[in-house]
This record gives structure tokens, C-alpha cells and sequence, in this order.
């Protein structure tokens, strides 16, 4: 089986480098945004598939290990990947879709609620090409009212 990378494999391979990182989140209605930084190393496998590799610092100062993987399904049209991080259980599971002007790339994926536990919300995790050296990811959540919001946002830099 011999895969040759598509226009969307190519497009993942503009995250390919080293980046630094500045994130700010909001957890919840009143509460203090939640500021982190770090970096991250972005490689190819094969043309096919990018693995992103991020350390930074959790806002109790303790660090933060994260570790994405995107390609894209031929067969399903679709970009296809996970999201890991060293301060939670859970891996998310991305599928998504890359916009007409082929600037942002939207990730969808399911996990816990922020409001209950027990329940699960939809997410989405957005990868918007700023520039060839500058990309923002915001993340949000839909809510029981059907309305998404943003509770995320890091702009990342290249350095390499």
C-alpha cells in the first residue's frame, strides 16, 4: 500500500517546524484567565501526517507535556487526528475540515462538559494560518443553548 500525499497532506506540512507558544483560557464565568507558555516541535511523517510535540508550564507552575497528531482521510474527506496532554486522561479524538479559503482548519471532537462532569459537550479546536510564521488555535464549546464559546486562545510563532 503506497499513499501519496493530497493538496490537504501538503497543507498540514505548513505547521512543520519549531514554534513558541502564549495561550490564555478561560475556565469559567468569573474566574482569572489562565496564561501559559512554551513551545513545540512540529514533524512530518512521510508527508502524510504531522505529530506536534509541546511542552510549556501549567498555570500551579508545574510543566505540561501535549502531543498532536493530524493527517487527512482520503476516503472519508475529512482531517483526522488526536490530542494528548500530561494533565488529563482523556485523548481527543479530531475530525475536521479545512475552510474554502484554506486558512483555518476546523477540528471537532467530544469531551467532558465544563458545566457537568457526567455529561459530554462538542468541541472545536481551530488552527488559523495568521501568516508562514504566526498561527493562532482557539478552542471552544458548545453549550446546552446551542451557541458556541470560546474559551482558549494561543498564538503560536515559528523559530525554526
Amino acid at each position: 500500500m503506497k499513499a501519496e500525499p493530497q493538496d490537504e497532506h501538503r497543507w498540514l506540512q505548513q505547521l512543520v517546524g519549531r514554534w513558541t507558544f502564549e495561550s490564555e483560557a478561560q475556565m469559567g464565568p468569573g474566574q482569572p484567565p489562565i496564561k501559559s507558555s512554551g513551545k513545540e516541535t512540529v514533524r512530518s511523517i512521510g508527508g502524510l501526517w504531522v505529530i506536534a510535540d509541546g511542552e510549556g508550564t501549567m498555570p500551579d507552575g508545574n510543566p505540561a507535556t501535549m502531543i498532536m497528531t493530524l493527517g487527512y482521510d482520503p476516503k472519508k474527506g475529512r482531517f483526522v487526528g488526536t490530542w494528548l496532554g500530561s494533565m488529563m486522561t482523556l485523548m481527543w479524538v479530531y475530525d475536521g475540515f479545512l475552510d474554502a479559503g484554506r486558512k483555518v482548519l476546523t477540528l471537532e471532537a467530544e469531551g467532558p462538559s465544563f458545566t457537568d462532569e457526567s455529561k459530554t459537550a462538542k468541541y472545536r479546536d481551530i488552527i488559523t494560518l495568521e501568516s508562514t510564521d504566526h498561527r493562532i488555535l482557539t478552542s471552544r464549546v458548545l453549550g446546552e443553548d446551542g451557541t458556541w464559546t470560546e474559551f482558549m486562545t494561543a498564538h503560536y510563532r515559528r523559530i525554526g
